[in-house]
């Protein structure tokens, strides 16, 4: 249904009928709603959705956030959220039996379904969608194929360039649920265009598509739209993208942003949200704009300038300021010389004949204001006459409406300059607080003071508060101010004077304000933050910034690197002197010998712990003198052993530990004689019995042939004879009837002529 808030005159606001959770959002949410009813300890595998300020209501019912399965504390249920997560990550909790709830999205789940199937077939994925986003981490996951992730026509257009795909080549082309749709349809065209074998689904979600063309409906409509949701959801980004191209769009994550809105001139107000937006949040931001246009009015037939409509609480007194000053002449204003304090008014001599007394609420607009204490007689004070008793000779006068007066034009100048003020909370009412500053008192609205909605204003009573002027009532002499908006400003000049001389190597001590899986965000000035790298809060390899630090530690950084134009800043956290490489090298040089503990095996050794961050390796060969075929038959991990450090290698980050190295060496034995062993009868094989036979009979032929009968070309040829290096000299050779047979000479290519002896070739 379709809501309308109105102001006394206007301006009008028309909330969106789709604003808020979507159907995947509100399962999830009703789901850890359910665990949490029934006792169940509840932990989120991420943020549950993207808005800080649920997030942080979960966090105070004992909803905490983790970034691993592994991270999940014991006793717990891990919620997964909508969407959705890797399938490795899955595996992983099924695997370890982690108790679970998944909620993912219905609509994400359909998508890891057509990935899956269509890059088993053999197809390319195409994905449309912000490739950090964790819905689009998880859906690439379920690809078996390449896949690409592009945010708009021009990314995918890019992608077919940069990739030479064969011209066979299978695409299927998905979308991220909350993509644009507008943007969608340009690349379906596109893509249509580039790649010829192409599957499109069109999986945007339909609330999605849906709450986008409402918006741009009520963008097209309205004089100003309202987008309510956290800055880091995709869908809330969107809707203000589209909005902000139609008419004056803001983003609202909360009440506090509502302040730097400027409703002059505005007649209607459209109002949407993300699908991540609670209902609560909603209406608290819609409420609070109502208080605000109610507070300080919008009058569309009168110059378009904003009024203030005064608190019910407070009317009699400006009611009565009003009249005063509407009918009061020169003389009318006087000055009063202290008599006596009374405990319900001070007498004031005015030079005339009836005696002038100021009633206590008269004296001054701060209730907590004390007279007796403040004042003594003969003090001179500035009144105003505010009526006359002839009958009984007095004159009540009043220093409140005179101090109202006065410092009013101050009050003025200090909102058309911008200026901070400092003041007093002095009164709670229903809608706010009154903060007292030089006589005048100031209306802050309750979402304007910082408090939380859950908090309580009394909290505030008497403190002493800075703040600015954001409208004033001329006419009625009233102003509303803003504490929240005075620390944007504080924030911001504090910002200006720490870029006008920060330097890399400057220290500070800062508060850690957030964490991310990449680091840490540290607030080193009011309104600066600074982030601390992962990599850069410990010496050794961590999971997460939570191994090192958490939210609301105080920590000791410098700067490390400065961005003044985007304005970011890395923060360094290690010190050089906590670098273990730097302790060892001071500590523990090569040659000493110390104890270390094993802590973990590998085929080809044992790593030990020389310290905290520290590890060497004891090879599987300086274990021992004696041979062993793996660490684990000598040592197990847990065990403290003495070793000698061998080498360091500082550049490629190795240390070699010895425990050989301090071990005696082994006593030689002396040789033993070898015995000859009886080997038993030879045996031979049938082939090697043939082959004896047939040598023993060619022997015999050659021994019975003549020699002068042998033809001189049945003479083995030179080329045929045995290689050089074993043939003896000419002169001593055999006789010629003793020559090997010829089949059985080297072949020639193995003993080249020219290799042999000059008188071998005669």
């Amino acid at each position: 249904m379709s809501l309308e808030f109105e102001a006394l005159r206007k301006p009008k606001i028309t909330l969106a009928k789709t604003a808020g959770f979507c159907f995947g959002v509100d399962r999830a949410v009703k789901t850890v709603e359910d665990l949490l009813q029934k006792g169940t300890r509840v932990c989120t595998l991420g943020p549950l959705i993207h808005n800080p300020g649920f997030i942080e209501q979960l966090r105070r019912r004992g909803v905490c956030v983790v970034e691993t399965p592994d991270d999940a504390p014991a006793g717990y249920t891990l919620v997964v959220r909508t969407h959705g997560v890797p399938r490795q990550v899955s595996a992983l909790i099924a695997e370890k039996q982690i108790p679970c709830c998944d909620v993912t999205c219905p609509f994400v789940k359909k998508i890891h379904a057509i990935v899956e199937r269509q890059s088993a077939a053999g197809d390319v994925i195409l994905i449309a969608g912000d490739e950090h986003h964790p819905e689009v981490v998880g859906i690439r996951s379920y690809a078996k194929t390449p896949s690409y992730v592009f945010s708009d026509a021009r990314e995918l257009e890019q992608i077919r360039q940069k990739n030479d795909f064969p011209p066979q080549t299978a695409f299927t082309m998905v979308s991220q649920t909350t993509f644009d749709e507008k943007e969608f349809k340009k690349c379906k065209k596109n893509a249509e265009s580039l790649y010829t074998n192409l599957k499109i689904f069109d999986t945007i979600c339909n609330a999605t598509a849906l709450r986008q063309k409402e918006a741009v409906a009520l963008a097209a409509e309205n004089d100003m739209m309202v987008v309510i949701g956290g800055r880091n959801s995709s869908n809330t980004q969107k809707l203000y993208k589209l909005c902000g191209g139609i008419t004056r769009s803001y983003l609202i994550e909360d009440v506090s942003d509502l302040s730097e809105i400027n409703f002059e001139g505005v007649s209607t107000i459209g109002a949407t949200a993300g699908a991540s937006t609670p209902e609560g949040k909603i209406k608290e931001v819609v409420n609070t704009m109502s208080e605000i246009l109610e507070t300080i009015g919008t009058t569309a037939e009168a110059e378009g300038q904003a009024q203030v409509v005064a608190d019910p609480e407070e009317m009699s007194f400006e009611q009565a300021l009003e009249e005063s000053l509407s009918s009061m002449s020169n003389d009318q204003k006087v000055v009063g010389t202290v008599m006596h304090i009374a405990p319900n008014e001070i007498q004031v001599d005015i030079g005339r004949k009836q005696t002038g007394y100021i009633p206590l609420d008269e004296y001054s607009a701060d209730p907590t204001a004390d007279p007796a204490a403040e004042l003594k007689v003969g003090d001179e004070l500035n009144l105003i006459i505010m009526k006359t008793n002839d009958v009984e000779g007095t004159i009540m006068l009043s220093k409140r409406r005179y101090d109202a007066i006065k410092y009013w034009d101050a009050i003025v100048e200090a909102h058309n300059e911008g200026r901070i003020l400092e003041g007093t909370v002095v009164e709670v009412i229903s809608k706010g607080l009154i903060v007292f500053v030089n006589g005048v008192r100031v209306f802050v609205p309750a979402s304007l003071s910082t408090v939380p909605r859950d908090g309580r204003l009394e909290d505030m009573l008497n403190k002493t508060v800075k703040f600015v002027i954001i409208d004033i009532d001329r006419r009625r002499r009233r102003a509303v101010g803003s504490i929240r908006e005075a620390n944007r400003g504080l924030r911001r000049e504090a910002r200006e004077q720490f870029w006008a001389q920060a330097e890399e190597g400057q220290y500070y001590t800062g508060t850690v304000k957030s964490l991310t899986d990449y680091g840490a965000f540290v607030e080193i000035a009011p309104g600066v933050d600074g982030m601390i790298h992962r990599t850069e809060l410990s010496w050794k390899r961590i999971k997460h910034p939570s191994d090192v630090v958490n939210v609301g530690d105080v920590v000791d950084v410098y700067i490390k690197g400065l961005d003044t134009e985007k304005k970011k800043i890395s923060l360094g956290y290690k010190k050089l002197e906590d670098n273990p490489w730097e302790i060892l090298r001071r500590d523990y040089p090569v040659g000493s010998v110390i104890t270390v503990k094993v802590v973990r095996m590998t085929t080809f050794g044992a790593f030990a712990e020389i310290f905290p961050k520290m590890e060497g390796l004891i090879h599987v060969s300086q274990i021992a003198h004696e041979r062993i075929e793996k660490p684990q038959d000598v040592l197990s991990i847990g065990d403290e052993v003495q070793v000698k450090i061998t080498d360091i290698d500082f550049d490629k980050k190795r240390i070699s530990l010895s425990m050989k190295a301090l071990l005696p060496p082994p006593e030689r034995k002396p040789a033993e004689p070898k015995e000859e062993k009886d080997n038993g009868p030879a045996v031979f094989s049938i082939d090697d019995l043939i082959a004896q036979a047939n040598a023993a009979e060619a022997a015999e032929a050659a021994e019975t042939a003549p020699a002068e009968e042998a033809p001189a070309e049945e003479a083995a040829p030179v080329e045929e004879a045995a290689p050089a290096e074993e043939a003896a000299p000419v002169e001593e050779s055999a006789p010629a009837e003793e020559a090997a047979p010829a089949e059985e000479a080297a072949p020639a290519e193995e003993a080249p002529a020219e290799e042999a002896p000059a008188e071998e070739k005669e």
